[in-house]
């Protein structure tokens, strides 16, 4: 989907927004492994920036992180069905794609429900397949199955007639699609309570999750681009699927239904994390008694899984998913839920700013960045801010 409307609104160009969306996030991160260093504790939007700023401040950043996440555990679900339902030869109906997406949103919970080590067993070999498969897939197509020269990459092919004729307005909005895929390494922050060592290794693992995702996701956007046989077409609207394209027109019509399996088993990894994080940041505001419903939502079993959240979870996902019947109603709540996270990653790197400058948080954990922690704050806020209205 982010290649399909990345070339809509900017032609094969629109590759080059993906290294200065990543660029930023990595102003985010520098920032989030302070944080999640010196307090390693789930509903990260929630928690810390209360310890930075306060009660009401921290409440506010804790609602806005429960809604964006509930969301896009309804958006991962609603993508992720069309894949499921290639794989089992069913034409992908509104009607099709709602059931589908809520029995992948009962398999993640299912999932969820036994356990952080269940949980972080499933998701890694979800993962680990997904990277040897994206990059065998990104490396063959962009080694063995190029269909176009290198210097397409500079070129619009007229997509900027959708932004009144400017470039530069459709390389913003190509740039709002590449934020879409830089997030989700927040996942690390929820389930930092159950993670031993979580001081040490949860800011080296957002790093790792985003710096691995940004690699894959600019090798496959760029591999796809120049395996297409006819990126106009993508341009033109004609097709709305191109990586697709790309694969079965360089490995053979065979290869369909095994892409979809890998493109399915990326989502359910995907969908599983944003479960988890959704569930252990409802936790983990509810634990404090500030939100409706909280003393189901901060139940756990014997497992320490919040078992109350992650049927609230569910719920709300289902409930989101029926607006996969109306394709307008759909579009919306996914603009929404990808904009209201980078209001959630503003609101946490904003807190951490005025707290340094009032000289009221002095980082002392084990990642610091020094002399250097208030520029990059700064630059920080500034992309995030940024990047908030562009997607908006």
């Amino acid at each position: 989907a982010v290649v399909l409307v990345g070339t809509l609104v900017a032609g094969p160009a629109w590759v080059w927004v993906l290294p200065i969306a990543l660029a930023g996030q990595c102003l985010l991160l520098a920032v989030y492994a302070e944080l999640a260093s010196e307090f390693p504790i789930a509903g990260g939007a929630y928690q810390w920036t209360r310890r930075l700023i306060g009660g009401s401040y921290g409440w506010f950043a804790g609602w806005v992180a429960v809604c964006a996440y509930a969301v896009a555990n309804t958006t991962v679900a609603y993508l992720g069905a069309p894949w499921a339902l290639t794989l089992a030869g069913i034409e992908a109906t509104p009607d099709a794609i709602v059931v589908t997406g809520m029995v992948l949103v009962l398999v993640c919970a299912a999932a969820g429900a036994f356990g952080i080590g269940v949980l972080s067993r499933v998701v890694k070999v979800g993962i680990a397949a997904e990277v040897v498969a994206s990059i065998g897939v990104g490396l063959a197509l962009l080694l063995v199955f190029r269909e176009q020269d290198f210097s397409i990459l500079t070129d619009t092919l007229g997509a900027e007639a959708l932004s009144g004729g400017s470039v530069g307005a459709g390389l913003l909005a190509a740039l709002a699609v590449g934020g879409w895929v830089f997030i989700g390494f927040d996942a690390c922050v929820g389930t930092a309570e159950e993670t031993v060592g979580a001081a040490r290794r949860v800011p080296r693992a957002i790093w790792i999750a985003l710096l691995s995702v940004g690699a894959l996701v600019i090798l496959n956007a760029v591999a796809a681009t120049l395996a297409h046989p006819t990126p106009a077409r993508v341009v033109a609207g004609e097709d709305l699927d191109p990586v697709t394209t790309a694969v079965v027109s360089s490995f053979g019509s065979w290869s369909a239904k095994p892409f979809a399996a890998v493109v399915l088993i990326a989502f359910l990894a995907c969908g599983m994390a944003a479960q988890a994080l959704t569930a252990r940041t409802m936790y983990s505001v509810a634990r404090d008694g500030a939100l409706p419903g909280w003393r189901l939502l901060r139940r756990v079993d014997r497992r320490r899984v919040p078992v109350g959240a992650i049927a609230a979870t569910t719920v709300i996902a289902c409930l989101g998913l029926l607006l996969g019947l109306d394709s307008a109603a759909v579009g919306s709540l996914i603009a929404f839920g990808t904009a209201a996270i980078y209001v959630a990653f503003f609101l946490i790197a904003l807190a951490a700013l005025i707290a340094r400058v009032r000289g009221t948080w002095k980082p002392a954990g084990r990642v610091q960045l020094g002399r250097l922690g208030v520029v990059i704050n700064a630059l920080a806020v500034a992309w995030l801010a940024f990047e908030t209205v562009n997607i908006a």
